[in-house]
């Protein structure tokens, strides 16, 4: 009679410890891959406020024995570092003195980056309702074709667009604009926040929509007083998804742009790196200074990204 007692506590054992392994082995897994994502961002953090002596030095550091912010002085007072401008580009790097002459474009090329980066999520949005509701409710000839087509732009790499959009942007005299940027990153944004819209609405009611029509709205006022308000998820992760797209774009706008008055900010950071001169403590700076608007925005609407991105992407 004693023997049943004893195999169930046997049991619970060995459940207990196979599910403490469980545990054990997630939270392993999970602070591996939170160093894997956060290492980096972290090291440039730390990195940034670091004099380039110490960090290029023999003896490896892993948090700072000195915290300088001359970097960021440089960011955004550059004009205090101008009469030392000519001194300092004689100097090596690991001095912690030198400083990049093109510092001085880091702020207007943020302002460009993001200009080119809210005119593209606005655009994008406008575009994408309009089409995604006459995809997902409106049932026209032709419509299957237009979501085929929308999602075969998607396969062609964004670099197989360069040509083609260089000599359309020539032709038409926008060349080196933000203008020209912006037209360039709707044609890579606009299918995917399309598509993003159409799964939404699909899956709303479609009950709503024969509502108002029924009490007399047209099309366009069925999409802005009914769809636009129950679609706000979908459409803040547009607007992110636009937004960060044109916000880390490089090579178009490399190729695109030739001088300060349109180039973004990823072009001015790729030009801190020289063939002999290399500051890695002010690139990170500059780094920092390009993340944060991302990730001020990122937790802002983080509630909505993620509802807009996983709505609709599960149906029946």
């Amino acid at each position: 009679m004693s023997v049943c007692p004893n195999i169930q506590a046997t049991d619970r054992r060995a459940a207990w410890i196979s599910g403490a392994g469980r545990r054990l082995l997630l939270a392993f897994l999970s602070f591996v891959l939170a160093i894997y994502i956060v290492g980096p961002i972290a090291w440039v953090l730390i990195s940034s406020v670091q004099r380039e002596a110490d960090l290029v030095g023999e003896s490896f550091h892993l948090f700072p024995e000195r915290v300088t912010l001359q970097n960021f002085e440089a960011i955004f007072d550059y004009s205090a570092h101008v009469a030392e401008r000519d001194a300092r580009a004689g100097l090596d790097p690991a001095s912690g003195e030198f400083v990049p002459s093109a510092a001085q474009n880091l702020l207007p090329s943020l302002v460009n980056s993001f200009q080119v980066g809210a005119v593209v999520a606005l655009l994008n949005i406008v575009f994408s309702l309009f089409a995604a509701y006459a995809i997902a409710k409106l049932h026209f000839r032709g419509r299957r074709t237009a979501l085929y087509t929308i999602l075969a732009t998607r396969v062609v790499p964004d670099v197989a667009l360069i040509v083609p959009m260089f000599l359309v942007l020539r032709n038409i005299g926008l060349i080196d604009s933000t203008t020209g940027l912006v037209i360039a990153y709707l044609a890579v944004t606009l299918p995917f926040t399309i598509f993003i819209l159409i799964n939404y609405i699909e899956g709303l009611p479609a009950d709503l929509a024969k509502a108002a029509r029924v009490d007399g709205c047209n099309h366009f006022q069925v999409l802005c007083l009914v769809m636009v308000p129950i679609s706000m998820p979908a459409i803040v992760a547009s607007l992110m998804f636009a937004f960060l797209t044109s916000w880390n774009e490089f090579v178009l706008a490399l190729i695109l742009t030739q001088t300060i008055a349109s180039q973004t900010l990823p072009v001015i950071i790729s030009g801190f790196v020289f063939d002999f001169t290399t500051s890695f403590s002010f690139i990170n700076a500059a780094g920092v200074v390009a993340i944060i608007p991302p990730v001020v925005l990122a937790v802002l609407f983080e509630r909505y990204i993620v509802g807009g991105l996983t709505a609709g992407s599960v149906k029946g």
